[in-house]
């Protein structure tokens, strides 16, 4: 949503009260890897202060046909959208070429250390399959801290570098932490001008397992703010299990209280119990995604990488069932390209006070080229009141 001429901007919103923000933005160009520089994301306190008013939505629109492959040859004339049921004027249509600002989120814990060795190889991948011409990225590491290893550089050499010398560190998974950070690295990227009002894509690539364990973020602030600031968000999810399956023996360690991918324990205070964390069976994500970003709470689930994903338009793949970390990136580049970038500015309903709360986005084709497509595209936005949390 990026906000229109005379207004003070920060890409997709108004700032109201947001006094001051505790990550700086990453400096341009070339910066060698510093794992000792820890990065802080923008206090919760200043996330539910923060109060907007809409006037550009991105919306990345992805049409498979009724055998999975996607479809690139529609034009905009065949797309209707709306925003909270009220007609759209599409004011910018694009297949696959916006230039794109990406930070790559990983994590850098002991736990996913056997998968070290693929994860190092991944920075061909990111930069010709990923990037792009035009591209930029950075790249974020995560363990019990957030630190910034790469910042934003349009040079592929740098990134390959970066991702090489990664490097395990603790235990940790601030995982909410480290996603609240890229995306406010990404808030003051591709901002528009008078030669561009919609110039280019965010997208936040997290590398990563879905647990979150001591971050000061919610998820839900995470998604609300990256909504807000249409940034869409894809992940490559590692498996836990197939972690210890490849790691070395721990001797007599004991066995789990709990069926895998099952909590023995409540969640932390603040999240959302959710049945059936181990599986999707049953699970929402669109309606937990809004319930999280409503309220912006966590979910005590193992399915935070997919409920971000499905709430800002991107994809989630998990490498659990054979899929390699590789094959993951290069399918996340191949689909980021193929997506069709829709933006509108949205028109106010009939309730004068229909600009604040949830804002369902419904994208759909015209009946004559609608039969058996699939699209996916990114639920909607939250906009606060001011004064609310």
């Amino acid at each position: 949503m990026i906000p229109g001429p005379g207004k003070l901007s920060i890409a997709g919103f108004v700032l109201t009260s947001f006094a001051c923000l505790a990550f700086a933005q990453a400096p341009e160009g070339p910066m060698p890897p510093t794992p000792s520089a820890s990065i802080q994301a923008t206090p919760p306190d200043a996330l539910a202060k923060l109060t907007a008013r809409v006037t550009l939505v991105n919306a990345p629109v992805t049409v498979r046909d009724s055998g999975g492959r996607m479809i690139h040859n529609l034009d905009e004339q065949d797309f209707r959208v709306t925003d909270n049921g009220v007609p759209q004027k599409i004011i910018h249509f694009e297949v696959g070429g916006d230039p794109i600002s990406l930070v790559v989120i990983v994590e850098t814990s002991s736990r996913i250390d056997p998968f070290f060795a693929q994860i190092r190889k991944t920075g061909i991948l990111l930069t010709e399959q990923v990037m792009g011409p035009d591209a930029e990225a950075a790249v974020v590491g995560f363990d019990d801290n957030v630190a910034l290893l790469q910042g934003f550089t349009s040079s592929h050499d740098s990134i390959l570098s970066a991702m090489a010398a990664l490097k395990t560190g603790e235990s940790g998974q601030r995982l909410f932490d480290a996603m609240a950070a890229g995306v406010e690295m990404l808030s003051g990227r591709r901002k528009p001008s008078p030669e561009s009002a919609v110039p280019g894509r965010r997208v936040l690539l997290v590398i990563s397992e879905a647990l979150d364990k001591g971050s000061t973020a919610a998820l839900g602030e995470v998604l609300r703010r990256a909504q807000l600031e249409n940034i869409s968000i894809f992940s490559v999810g590692l498996s836990t299990t197939r972690s210890e399956l490849q790691s070395k023996p721990r001797g007599n360690a004991p066995a789990p209280i709990t069926p895998p991918g099952t909590y023995g324990m409540p969640g932390p205070p603040g999240t959302v119990p959710l049945p059936g964390a181990g599986n999707n069976s049953g699970i929402d994500l669109l309606a937990l995604a809004q319930v999280l970003v409503e309220h912006t709470k966590s979910a005590a689930t193992q399915h935070s990488l997919e409920i971000g994903a499905a709430a800002t338009g991107g994809a989630y793949y998990s490498t659990f069932k054979g899929r390699s970390i590789e094959s993951a990136i290069d399918e996340i580049g191949g689909e980021l390209h193929s997506q069709y970038f829709i933006s509108y500015s949205p028109k106010p309903g009939s309730d004068s006070g229909s600009d604040y709360g949830y804002h369902e986005i419904s994208i759909s084709l015209v009946p004559e080229k609608a039969d058996g497509k699939k699209i996916s595209t990114r639920p909607g936005y939250y906009v606060p009141a001011p004064g609310s949390k």
